[in-house]
C-alpha cells in the first residue's frame, strides 16, 4: 500500500501543473492580475489546493485498503507521520509541476513533460518490487531515487515491512525519512522561490 500511496500522490502532484496551464490558457490568471492581490498568492494557492486534494486522494485510498485487509502496525504518531511525509513529498512535487506549467506553452505539453519525470521516478523505484530484483544500474538509481525512500519511510511508519526482506544498505533507505525531508525541502526551497518569480515575470 505504501507504494499505491506513493504512486498516486505522484501522478496527484501533476494536477497542480495542469490546473495552471489550464487557468493560464482560459485566461483566468489575467483576471487575477487585475486584482490588488500578491503575484505570489496565485502560485501558492494552486500548490495548496492541490495539496488538499492529495488529503482526500489519500484518505479515500487508505479507506480502500482497510477494505481490503490492509493494516498498519504502529502507533497512531508514527502513523499520521508516515501520512504527513507522503503528502510533503508530494506537495514540493507539485512546485516542479507549476513551474513547468508556467515554462511551457499548453496543457498538453504539461502532460507529456510531467509523464516523462513521473514514470521513470515511480518505476525505478521499490514502489512494487524489492530494489534487489533490479539490475546493478537500476538498482543504483532506485537506491537513491525519492520516491524510493518516501516508499521505504511510510512502510517502517506502518509497519508493513514484507517478511523476508533483507535490510537495506544504501544509505538512503536506511534512513529513509531524513532523505525524505532532505529532498522535499530542498525541491520546496529551490522550486517555490523560481516559480514565483516566473510567475511574476509571466504576470507583467
Amino acid at each position: 500500500m505504501a507504494g499505491a500511496f506513493a504512486l498516486n500522490l505522484m501522478f496527484g502532484a501533476t494536477y497542480a501543473g495542469i490546473g495552471m496551464a489550464d487557468d493560464m490558457q482560459r485566461g483566468v490568471i489575467d483576471r487575477f492580475r487585475s486584482l490588488p492581490m500578491s503575484r505570489a498568492a496565485v502560485v501558492f494557492g494552486r500548490t495548496a489546493s492541490n495539496a488538499i486534494g492529495n488529503v482526500l486522494t489519500l484518505a479515500i485510498m487508505a479507506i480502500a485498503g482497510l477494505i481490503v485487509g490492509w493494516r498498519a502496525h504502529t502507533g497512531f504518531a508514527e502513523i499520521a507521520l508516515g501520512f504527513g511525509l507522503l503528502l510533503l513529498f508530494a506537495y514540493a512535487i507539485s512546485w516542479i509541476m507549476v513551474y513547468v506549467a508556467l515554462a511551457v506553452p499548453s496543457v498538453e505539453v504539461v502532460q507529456s513533460a510531467s509523464g516523462m519525470v513521473i514514470f521513470p521516478l515511480t518505476f525505478i523505484a521499490n514502489t512494487f518490487v524489492p530494489v534487489d530484483n533490479l539490475p546493478t544500474p537500476l538498482r543504483i538509481l532506485a537506491e537513491w531515487n525519492p520516491v524510493s525512500s518516501v516508499t521505504q519511510a511510510a512502510r517502517e511508519l506502518f509497519g508493513n515491512i514484507p517478511l523476508g526482506t533483507t535490510e537495506p544498505t544504501a544509505w538512503p533507505l536506511q534512513n529513509a525519512s531524513l532523505y525524505t525531508l532532505l529532498w522535499a525541502g530542498l525541491i520546496i526551497g529551490v522550486f517555490a522561490p523560481l516559480t514565483t518569480r516566473r510567475y511574476k515575470r509571466a504576470a507583467t
